[in-house]
């Protein structure tokens, strides 16, 4: 108990001797321990990394997945209300996945649920209709670009959020305590000037023993040693930023050689099903569909648009 109180006081006199410092420093009465130019322009360098990561990120994650907190208006997009609570939801659902460490449980897309309604309006309406035989047809695309956008979207949250994150989460952290430590080193550096700047002057006035000149000394060069120690390891953990850029480089490159959802859709499943069956337009093998009911050729596209569906 003794031993735990002498601790608590001395690391109140710490507290307060730092605080004191940073105090007079603000109002230009005491002087301050500057980083070389290289050392600041690493501190400046990571602030800006660290700002831009996390803007990056939640853009992403809002092209990803929009925030339903960023949805306001009127008119038909208000009236989707229930939809964007449903999607608070499951942003909800998956930070708390993430927080107790366990998988995310997939969930159906938009293309698929939109293909999932189409495929039984078309066996309510009749799936040898003509309009039925559409539905099911423009279905199938959109399954197929429900999937799409699922590997899209787990692939884009592995190969570049996850590096986002893993650098705010583990990274940063790592940086910012190191660099509230040297900072506290820097401050016990100063103050120890002070006091021995102060102990040389009381003893010019032959009112200090020479004893505490050289306690004073001694504990300079003690924190001299510390700081120094410090500014070296937060200065290597600031190097290191280079090598996450260029890990990010690799890929971003990477990023940018995914194809969107929707461009997955066109080149790979759409094509034939969605283009044909509803605007009678050739798909990627130049062939067209004549359209239910509406007399549009088998080849060029109908100019007058697509004839009526016929149920």
């Amino acid at each position: 108990m003794d031993f735990n109180m002498k601790k608590l006081a001395s690391d109140a006199g710490i507290f307060f001797t730092r605080a004191v410092q940073f105090t007079e420093e603000k109002f230009g009465q005491a002087e301050k321990t500057e980083l070389d130019a290289h050392f600041e322009n690493l501190l400046a360098r990571a602030d800006s990394t660290k700002n831009w990561t996390e803007k990056i990120l939640r853009q992403t994650e809002v092209l990803l997945q929009p925030n339903p907190s960023e949805w306001t208006g009127t008119g038909p997009g208000a009236r989707a209300g229930s939809w964007w609570r449903r999607l608070a939801g499951a942003r909800v659902e998956e930070f708390l996945y993430e927080k107790l460490d366990r998988k995310v449980p997939s969930r159906v897309t938009n293309g698929e649920l939109l293909a999932q309604y189409m495929t039984e309006a078309a066996g309510e309406l009749g799936p040898t209709t003509p309009y039925g035989k559409t539905l099911i047809k423009v279905a199938e695309a959109e399954k197929r670009l429900g999937a799409a956008e699922r590997d899209f979207i787990h692939t884009a949250s592995i190969n570049f959020l996850t590096p986002l994150r893993n650098f705010l989460e583990g990274d940063w952290k790592t940086i910012s305590k190191e660099r509230r430590l040297l900072q506290n080193r820097r401050l016990d550096l100063d103050a120890c000037k002070a006091r021995l700047k102060k102990a040389k002057a009381a003893e010019a006035k032959a009112t200090l023993w020479n004893d505490e000149v050289d306690k004073s000394e001694q504990e300079l060069r003690v924190a001299q040693t510390e700081f120094d120690r410090q500014a070296e390891v937060t200065r290597l953990l600031l190097e290191g930023i280079s090598s996450t850029h260029i890990s990010r480089h690799f890929r971003g490159h990477h990023r940018a050689r995914l194809p969107t959802p929707q461009q997955h859709l066109t080149h790979h499943h759409c094509g034939h099903y969605a283009c044909g069956a509803f605007c009678g337009w050739p798909g990627p093998s130049g062939r067209g569909r004549a359209l239910p009911g509406g007399g549009g050729s088998t080849r060029q596209r109908n100019p007058q648009g697509p004839g009526p569906l016929r149920l």
